[in-house]
């Protein structure tokens, strides 16, 4: 079923421009309050977290309405990661969490994401069934003027985040003697991640930690590691680590400015955790956009990488179903199942500071755990309503000759964006000018369909 509103992260677009508007997010309050409040007369709760977009301010209390008119109670968490919000939903015992953010987005943009009681995003089809109470009338899902709910904000969310997250450290271990640069993005995490860090015994020196409601992700975070770069070279730091705006991604940087990619941090954390014997299944979980470097080391060590659509619902999805702790993607999201219902950028750069600690080496001789096969990743974009330049007989007859181009040697990935009007083409395979021709017939054909449409 073709589905309206949600997308692979939840609902997310321009704000104030539809569907992120106060009228949908109001219908997504009273519909969800409505799919998650249960026939018995117990209070219902649901929390609520943001990051630090302008529009957040438009969000969050039309959201409140729509849940206390749904008769279910709202604790207001302010910003905070998305991680967060997930363990508080569970260990608060909320019927729903949700997350206001778009991601590594630039503040222009919102979104809102779901969490189940168990800390996990919902599936497809409980948002289906959400999507047809939000096109339903709205005074169907109201309470009862004894029965509406409560709103009040909570201020230890923070505090408490922060405790969890320490506690995944290894006991025994410090950050003591290390200088980090740590990047906030000017978004969710901008208050807890310094503070952690600190906490666990680290010189820190911050970027991104000083929003405004229009900077979230400008210049600084995960998506753009220049300034991190930067200032690791200018405090001679010991590593990097920058997040993105609602911090369930992390990017590495190591002493020498050097960018650590998703896919090395995740094999960094399966030889650590395969030599601990904390690996649930001898292998990981990651998308089909991880480098054919990533499967060939975790197969020199006698591991396998499962594979999955792009998304990390899907990634967490494959862990659940499998039994496997650890996967994540390339850009970032690192799921470790042992700790968080999602990704997580703080805790999983904890993992990575752990095994330099115990190492007592470099970031830079730790976290390059193989060389990369060479990949080249494209995007196009397109205008929203558009039609879809994948449907050009043009485009897919480029695709066709590309994936000629590289049978039996590489591969070649074109898909949209789940969360971006975008086309992201990639290719990868040993002969880097080979997946330069193939990425480039792709890309001409596509930006000529684009124009066209």
């Amino acid at each position: 079923m073709t589905r309206a509103y949600f997308g692979t992260d939840g609902i997310r677009g321009t704000a104030n421009r539809y569907p992120m508007t106060p009228e949908v997010a109001m219908r997504v309050g009273l519909a969800a309050g409505k799919r998650f409040r249960s026939a018995d007369d117990r209070r219902h709760l649901v929390v609520i977290g943001k990051d630090t977009r302008l529009s957040g301010y438009m969000l969050e209390p039309a959201l409140t309405a729509g849940f206390t008119a749904a008769g279910m109670d709202v604790v207001l968490f302010g910003p905070l990661p998305t991680p967060a919000v997930a363990m508080l939903t569970r260990s608060l015992r909320a019927d729903l969490g949700v997350m206001l953010s778009a991601s590594h987005n630039k503040f222009a943009d919102n979104g809102i994401k779901l969490f189940g009681p168990d800390g996990y995003k919902l599936s497809d089809d409980a948002e289906i069934e959400i999507e047809k109470l939000m096109d339903s009338r709205l005074d169907e899902h109201l309470a009862d003027p004894a029965k509406l709910g409560r709103a009040k904000r909570i201020d230890d969310a923070q505090a408490r985040y922060v405790e969890i997250v320490k506690a995944t450290f290894p006991k025994g271990l410090s950050l003591k003697g290390l200088r980090i640069v740590i990047d906030a993005a000017n978004g969710a995490a901008y208050k807890v991640a310094p503070v952690a860090l600190y906490e666990l015994g680290a010189e820190i020196i911050k970027l991104g930690v000083d929003p405004d409601g229009f900077n979230i992700n400008e210049e600084v975070g995960s998506t753009d590691t220049r300034a991190l770069k930067n200032a690791v070279l200018q405090y001679r730091a010991d590593i990097g680590i920058a997040l993105d705006g609602d911090a369930d991604r992390v990017a590495i940087v190591d002493e020498k400015g050097n960018l650590i990619d998703g896919d090395q941090l995740m094999a960094l954390i399966a030889k650590s955790w395969k030599t601990a014997g904390t690996l649930t299944k001898p292998g990981i979980v990651a998308t089909v956009m991880s480098n054919l470097g990533l499967e060939r080391f975790l197969d020199g060590m006698k591991l396998k990488l499962e594979r999955t659509k792009v998304g990390d619902r899907y990634v967490v999805e494959a862990m659940r179903a499998k039994g496997y702790n650890v996967g994540g993607e390339q850009s970032g999201h690192i799921v470790l199942s042992d700790f968080s219902t999602t990704g997580d950028g703080l805790l999983a750069a904890l993992q990575v500071l752990a095994v330099i600690v115990q190492s007592g080496k470099p970031a830079s001789e730790v976290c390059k755990q193989f060389a990369p096969v060479p990949q080249v990743l494209e995007n196009v974009r397109y205008e929203k309503g558009a039609n879809d330049p994948m449907e050009a007989a043009s485009v897919k007859e480029a695709i066709k000759s590309a994936e000629a181009r590289l049978s039996g040697k590489g591969r070649l990935l074109v898909r949209k964006s789940g969360t971006e009007p975008l086309v992201r083409i990639m290719a990868e395979c040993d002969d880097e000018a080979l997946v330069r021709a193939a990425v480039a017939e792709v890309k001409s054909a596509v930006v000529a369909a684009a124009q066209t449409a």
